[in-house]
């Protein structure tokens, strides 16, 4: 017992130390952001530079430059409206693959997962023919399409084994009062799992709002997401890196106000089922 004390400090402070490295770019980014260009760019760094606000003044264009707002909007509504569309498919997949398990379902998992294994590149081409030919290049519906087939198959792995953790007496119970399958999964599989579906929806979120090559190839000006905008920063003039520190901080807020939001259901969503 003595000597498990010990074993636990030091793994908490393991823990900590390991933080700390992780949190300290992200630290140089906030300060770096509130430089100016001649003190940001200065080697060794000045910590006890004056602070401006000059990088985002410029990020949100107030000094003469484009505005980020359309950006930001066409990333909002690309990644709130493909994680709404892949937890709608998910849900009653994941329902079957789990509570009404079909024939062979673990192959079925298995080939859902083997989507995610072809390189993005390879079908890069294919999709821009595709678009082109569809009159639907720089469509933001078009990015939407794409972020819900690519977060489908990890969200129905994920949700699959969520779902399996509902107990069975409860769905029988409410199958015996009448619940047809909509009222069934809305009503009674949706609020039980509702952890595991908060840490569903967080990662397809994430992954949406981050991906850059489709969005970049596929967009132009009218569907322009805001890692698209955020790569404009870096010009045949040089990289102001203030301007973009403060770009990037401001781009990363919603995913961190997203999980900040929903840390609670986001461990309970990841541990659901690992302790039996």
């Amino acid at each position: 017992m003595n000597l498990r004390i010990p074993r636990l400090k030091g793994l908490g402070l393991v823990a900590w130390l390991a933080g700390i490295l992780f949190f300290l770019p992200i630290a140089w980014m906030v300060l770096t952001s509130f430089h100016s260009e001649e003190n940001a760019a200065t080697n060794p760094p000045s910590f006890a530079a004056s602070l401006t606000l000059d990088g985002y003044r410029d990020f949100f264009g107030t000094a003469g430059g484009a505005s980020p707002w359309p950006a930001l909007v066409n990333s909002t509504v690309a990644s709130l409206a493909s994680t709404l569309f892949v937890l709608v498919l998910a849900l009653p997949a994941a329902y079957a693959l789990s509570i009404r398990p079909v024939k062979k379902w673990t192959d079925v998992l298995f080939f859902f997962l083997s989507t995610k294994m072809l390189p993005v590149v390879a079908g890069l081409l294919p999709i821009y023919l595709f678009a082109k030919n569809a009159g639907m290049l720089d469509n933001i519906w078009l990015l939407v399409i794409l972020y819900t087939s690519m977060n489908l198959p990890i969200a129905v792995w994920m949700m699959q084994s969520f779902l399996a953790e509902v107990p069975i007496a409860v769905i029988e119970a409410a199958r015996i009062d009448g619940a047809r399958l909509p009222t069934l999964l809305a009503r009674v599989v949706a609020p039980i799992a509702m952890p595991g579906i908060a840490a569903t929806a967080l990662i397809c979120f994430i992954f949406s709002w981050n991906e850059l090559l489709f969005a970049r190839v596929l967009s132009g000006v009218v569907a322009q997401t805001a890692p698209v905008f955020l790569t404009g920063f870096i010009t045949s003039q040089g990289l102001f890196l203030a301007k973009v520190c403060a770009a990037s901080l401001v781009v990363s807020l919603p995913v961190l106000a997203a999980g900040f939001a929903a840390q609670d259901k986001l461990v309970q969503g990841l541990s659901l089922g690992a302790v039996k």
